[in-house]
């Protein structure tokens, strides 16, 4: 489960903490946030504990379910990554439900599991393809 708060990824790491000791592998407190940490994706605590703290934008959770349009196609998936790109631009990474296929064309296809891009005010990529559309489409 991924933490959507400090106090719940502290809690987590407590859980994690009480779980190795049981299991005859006790670590430290400091130890457990760090593999709890590094679990969620993050290079360390502080890392976590930072990006939990500051709100980044566009009413986007981690692990939060999501629904679009990737390069054209319908997408459902989850956060999986955010990070904050300026005062009003976030970067985003999606773990798809079900892989989308990019390619428009017949004679071959090119299938992502994940998708990222810098969303806009208006929650559409800064991307656009060559006909002006957005690479993603959360709005």
């Amino acid at each position: 489960m991924i933490a959507k708060d400090i106090k719940e990824a502290k809690a987590q790491a407590h859980r994690l903490a009480d779980a190795m000791k049981r299991a005859g592998q006790p670590v430290s407190l400091s130890r457990a946030y760090e593999i709890h940490a590094q679990a969620s994706g993050h290079a360390d605590w502080n890392t976590m504990a930072a990006a939990l703290k500051a709100p980044v934008g566009h009413g986007l959770a981690l692990g939060e379910a999501v629904r679009g349009r990737y390069m054209g196609q319908p997408i459902t998936g989850r956060v999986h990554a955010l990070k904050r790109k300026g005062a009003e631009h976030v970067e985003i990474e999606i773990a798809l439900d079900a892989p989308v296929d990019v390619v428009q064309s017949a004679a071959f296809s090119s299938l992502r599991r994940r998708v990222r891009a810098t969303l806009g005010p208006d929650g559409r990529s800064v991307g656009r393809r060559s006909d002006g559309v957005a690479h993603l489409d959360l709005s």
